[in-house]
């Protein structure tokens, strides 16, 4: 019987053991499917607008973070003339720094990613849309550092997101649009790129985008016909499981 009893505990033992290291080696595997996203948002929204993408991707065990860029969001008391593209630039590049992040993706949407495209040394202001442009010159005459937002209904088709959307959206930095872009050429040599057009937002430089990206350079490129400009907001499921496909 002692021989026995020796023979079981050890079994035990080694049983527990085993399901131990089946467990740690569980979550490993898990540790390293897991992705890290970063959700830059664009004019006049804030990180608020990524919050059910981010919701989505986080059940699904992923790191996500989805910052306000200075200024704009939960950091609008931070608006100032001194903004402008560096200041937001380097909003994103610190946080990828004091985070410690590696094999990130990005994911940035409308002005928060240049989805226009800019050729090097372009300004916003030479394709923002015209309603943008207007509304821009108009706070820089009485020197005002931001320009009020355009109503909900014309970033998503979801009604009863509007009042909602409408109470989230803050002025957008001027500054932004008025300094020239530098580029360095480094988006080439990145691995994947993904373009998203949902054209029921109505914006011919996004058109001409996505024709350039179709053109070649290594895109891949994805159209969504239900959704407006706010594909975060409208359809929130299908960017979520698009972005795991393509990451």
């Amino acid at each position: 019987m002692a021989v026995h009893s020796i023979t079981r505990r050890t079994a035990l033992r080694a049983a527990s053991f085993g399901v131990s290291a089946f467990i740690a080696t569980q979550a490993i595997a898990q540790e390293n499917m897991r992705k890290t996203f970063v959700l830059v948002h664009g004019a006049y929204h804030g990180g608020w607008c990524w919050r059910r993408v981010a919701d989505l991707l986080e059940a699904r065990g992923h790191k996500v973070y989805a910052p306000s860029l200075t200024g704009n969001g939960d950091r609008s008391h931070l608006l100032s003339n001194d903004i402008n593209l560096d200041t937001q630039i380097a909003d994103i590049a610190n946080l990828v720094t004091w985070e410690d992040l590696n094999d990130v993706c990005l994911v940035a949407h409308s002005f928060g990613g240049d989805a226009f495209k800019p050729e090097d040394s372009q300004k916003g202001a030479d394709y923002i849309s015209e309603f943008s442009r207007k509304a821009m010159e108009e706070a820089v005459a009485r020197g005002e550092p931001g320009r009020k937002p355009p109503p909900a209904k014309t970033f998503s088709l979801s009604e009863k997101d509007y009042a909602w959307i409408d109470s989230k959206l803050t002025q957008q930095p001027n500054g932004l649009a008025m300094q020239a872009i530098k580029l360095t050429g480094k988006r080439d040599a990145i691995a994947k790129k993904t373009y998203i057009r949902a054209p029921k937002y109505p914006q011919a430089a996004f058109d001409k985008a996505l024709a350039d990206c179709n053109a070649g350079g290594g895109w891949q490129t994805f159209v969504n016909d239900n959704s407006g400009h706010d594909v975060m907001i409208d359809q929130p499921a299908w960017l979520a499981d698009l972005l795991l496909k393509v990451s």
